[in-house]
């Protein structure tokens, strides 16, 4: 497939790197051509100077025939910029724009550009570290009406099926023990020291404390 990244800092390169790694093609745009030394001699993919909502040259770098548009220069409003260029102008559908401030990210993501607001995630992890119990938000949809949430379960759980957490409003994802992913069974019992990843409705965010800390009264042991 073919992605039109816009921006050639750490991030823009990076992917720009991988994804031709990857055998896709890829067109990468930054106002400064310094930038691009970051790409390395034996980069492959095309590399253009300009302003990244700029339309020409935007069609230049062939996003016509883009399937994915990558928006990460080191400024809100260009990323913006591009990301509406490239949903509204060109009807990309895959769309993501790097935004720092967390309030506009959510703004957007609710307009359905997927966004990463970078001081979010980074708080969050750290919140989890210094805050084990709390729940730390992996990801929301752009509805937000459902999220993806880890959570470490109480002692309590210890010895009772994973399945007791359902409900219409939440659903076992994954679970992470001793470091190792796996996907939920029926018959998987909860162990001390277990990770839990939920899909969980907006209005059931707040009940998740006192659901992780101990099972539902009548539960089986």
């Amino acid at each position: 497939m073919h992605v039109v990244i816009v921006g050639c800092g750490r991030v823009g390169s990076s992917l720009a790197r991988n994804l031709v790694g990857e055998g896709h093609t890829v067109a990468i745009i930054d106002r400064k051509p310094a930038a691009f030394e970051r790409l390395g001699t034996d980069f492959t993919g095309q590399v253009l100077t300009g302003i990244g909502f700029d339309r020409d040259l935007l069609v230049e770098a062939g996003i016509e025939r883009a399937v994915a548009v990558a928006a990460v220069t080191n400024g809100d409003n260009s990323n913006i910029l591009v990301a509406r260029v490239a949903r509204e102008t060109f009807g990309i559908e895959r769309v993501v724009a790097r935004i720092y401030d967390p309030q506009r990210a959510a703004v957007y993501q609710r307009l359905g550009i997927a966004t990463v607001a970078p001081a979010l995630w980074t708080t969050e992890r750290v919140l989890r570290r210094l805050v084990p119990d709390a729940p730390a938000v992996e990801w929301v949809d752009p509805s937000a009406q459902v999220s993806l949430v880890e959570k470490s379960f109480g002692l309590a759980w210890a010895g009772h099926l994973l399945a007791e957490v359902e409900s219409a409003n939440v659903r076992v994802v994954a679970i992470s023990r001793l470091g190792t992913a796996m996907l939920p069974t029926p018959e998987l019992v909860v162990q001390e020291g277990d990770v839990v990843y939920l899909a969980v409705a907006s209005d059931a965010i707040a009940h998740l404390d006192a659901l992780t800390l101990e099972p539902p009264a009548g539960a089986s042991h």
